[in-house]
């Protein structure tokens, strides 16, 4: 039995954390805060209940295979997982109004060909199976391998896998094969550009310089389908969090790791504040970029700080309409001027003054008792990729109000008498998340890309530093609730079997 240190009680740590403990070893989790899951928050008041970190789950294998590998009790018995359908609804700039159902490639098709004209559904559906081709040229080196540390044997990553590039004359050679070009030469019509577009920009990518290898991520949602849990997606960090207990993972919150704790050059234990070391055989990272290097400098590169996720929580009279969707995008106006803002890199820090764009805006209304009082009112949560705090000083609360007003203007495309109906809102801007869970700038990271020289790679599990591993959205497989669950089983999977380790077969 080792003694493992585990810094931070994110999901992708905790899952490290829960099948390290199966295998034999005595793990304890080190948290700053009084809490755990990380992004993965929960807003309640007055019988309202709102997430304010992810509100769906895609691949939901990750987490069965997870439940099932550390407990006799498999997921759908710890939490009430179901399908969301329709998958989304989307309102575009013109108010086309379309709803796509979920995991239904030959519904998708029928939809977008009524609602977008005729072709559009085959123009579509014909860009999913090239992505298809994405999914499965990625599928294991990406999210079921530890990236390998030889830049030889990463060199293949560096390359878009898109099949556009080497079977259809539309590229020519020299120039850079993006999500953008691809959408725009592939798709044309501006609503189905839009469509393709949000998935990249609602994990924080910019479609103008992401590799057209980003068609996965569309792929993926459609394949196999958006989940949620009944209660709030917090439930999956809860049950996640009792499987570790279950296991006896030692959590300590209120405890924050100031350093890494060394002999001979590998790691042997951490740093508490207050001058404390908690020795250990093993460490694990689940941190941003910044407290790891604060905590272990030159363990890994410097990274960009993300894009953040500005949320507005509203508590409204009223009941939820039976036909709501659960998940609406409403697609702005603008979409040059939403990425100028959005991705501001070299433009400075935006000084306080009016919103000059309207942002693509998510309109989670879940059909959940559990996140209301009762069946007269309605709880209903907006999401909006923006600038990180730093770019855009989001505790301004003039800055944060005019925003979240601007994104209730957005709301009202779907549910008109909006303001009327509202009896309360709560926000949480980049510079809440950046105060709650220490990432800098409140930055959500992106799942992690084949392409772009690899340029959309995160740092390996395996760190220059021997004994330490890194695990969570920060790390190799990148963000997302499924990626940070992979990255605590590759974690687990070094740990155990020695870094030669490569996945299950």
């Amino acid at each position: 039995m080792a003694r493992i240190a585990v810094i931070g009680a994110g999901m992708g740590a905790m899952a490290a954390a829960a099948r390290l403990a199966v295998a034999g070893h005595r793990v304890v989790v080190y948290e700053r805060a009084a809490t755990y899951g990380g992004g993965v928050g929960r807003l309640t008041r007055d019988g309202f209940a709102f997430d304010t970190g992810p509100g769906l789950l895609h691949l939901p294998a990750v987490y069965r295979d997870l439940f099932v590998k550390t407990g006799k009790e498999p997921l759908e018995r710890c939490v009430d997982l179901v399908q969301v359908d329709p998958a989304s609804s989307h309102v575009f700039a013109d108010d086309t109004v379309v709803a796509l159902p979920n995991a239904s490639r030959a519904g998708v098709v029928q939809a977008l060909d009524e609602a977008v004209g005729a072709g559009a559904g085959e123009r579509w559906s014909d860009l999913v199976n090239r992505a298809r081709e994405v999914w499965d040229a990625t599928r294991r080196p990406l999210l079921e391998e530890p990236l390998r540390a030889d830049p030889a044997a990463r060199a293949p990553l560096g390359r878009d896998p898109y099949p556009a590039v080497r079977r259809r004359g539309l590229f020519r050679r020299s120039a850079p094969v993006t999500l953008a070009s691809v959408a725009e030469r592939e798709l044309r019509d501006p609503r189905l550009v839009a469509l393709l577009e949000s998935h990249a920009l609602a994990y924080g990518l910019d479609p103008r310089h992401t590799p057209a290898s980003a068609t996965v991520l569309p792929y993926m949602e459609q394949t196999f389908g958006s989940w949620y849990v009944r209660g709030g997606m917090r439930g999956l960090a809860d049950a996640l969090y009792e499987r570790c207990v279950a296991r006896k993972v030692e959590f300590r919150f209120g405890e924050e790791v100031v350093g890494l704790f060394e002999k001979d050059g590998c790691a042997a234990g951490v740093e508490l504040a207050g001058g404390a070391v908690a020795e250990a055989e093993t460490v694990v990272a689940g941190v941003s970029p910044g407290r790891l290097a604060a905590i272990a400098p030159g363990a890994a590169g410097n990274a960009d700080v993300p894009p953040g996720r500005f949320t507005v929580c509203l508590a409204l009279r009223g009941a939820r309409p039976a036909a709501a969707a659960h998940r609406t995008v409403v697609h702005g106006p603008d979409r040059d001027a939403e990425l100028a803002e959005v991705f501001r890199a070299g433009a400075g820090v935006r000084e306080p003054g009016p919103w000059r764009y309207r942002p693509t805006v998510t309109v989670l209304r879940p059909d959940d008792p559990a996140t209301r009082p009762d069946d007269g009112h309605e709880a209903v949560t907006l999401t909006a990729t923006v600038a990180p705090h730093g770019q855009v000083d989001w505790s301004d609360e003039a800055t944060a109000a005019s925003f979240a007003d601007r994104m209730t203007d957005a709301a009202e495309a779907v549910l008109p008498g909006l303001r009327e109906r509202v009896l309360w809102r709560e926000v949480r801007t980049p510079a809440d998340a950046e105060a709650a869970t220490g990432a800098e700038g409140g930055g959500v990271p992106a799942p992690v890309l084949a392409g772009a020289d690899g340029r959309f790679l995160r740092p390996g599990n395996v760190t220059r530093v021997p004994g330490l591993y890194l695990a969570g959205g920060f790390a190799h497989p990148g963000g997302g609730l499924a990626h940070a669950g992979m990255s605590g089983a590759m974690v687990a999977g070094l740990i155990v079997s020695g870094t030669d380790w490569r996945g299950s077969e």
